[in-house]
C-alpha cells in the first residue's frame, strides 16, 4: 500500500464487524454495526504545534461516524484526523 496520510491523519483498518452474537445467532450484513475499533496502518508527521501521538499498530477507539472511508485494492480503510481517535487500546 503506497497510501502516506499528511499532517494530523491516519489511515485505520477497522475491525470486522461481529458475524454472530453471544448466544449463537447470525447476524446478517444489513444488521450489522459499524466498528467503533480498528489498527493504524499508516501515520501522518503531525503538525508544527500538535506532534504525532500514535503510532503504526496501535489498536486504537473512534467515534462512530469519525473519518473518511478509502477502498484500496479491495481492503476498506477510514482516514481521520488524530483528534477523532478517542482512546489507545492496550
Amino acid at each position: 500500500m503506497n497510501i502516506k496520510p499528511l499532517a494530523d491523519r491516519v489511515l485505520v483498518e477497522p475491525k470486522e464487524a461481529e458475524a454472530k452474537t453471544a448466544s449463537g445467532l447470525y447476524i446478517p450484513d444489513t444488521a450489522k454495526e459499524k466498528p467503533q475499533q480498528g489498527k493504524i496502518v499508516a501515520v501522518g508527521s503531525g503538525k508544527k504545534d500538535e506532534p504525532m501521538e500514535l503510532k503504526v499498530g496501535d489498536i486504537v477507539l473512534y467515534g462512530k461516524y469519525s473519518g473518511t472511508e478509502i477502498n484500496v485494492d479491495s481492503k476498506d480503510y477510514l482516514m481521520m484526523r488524530q483528534s477523532d481517535v478517542l482512546a489507545v487500546i492496550g
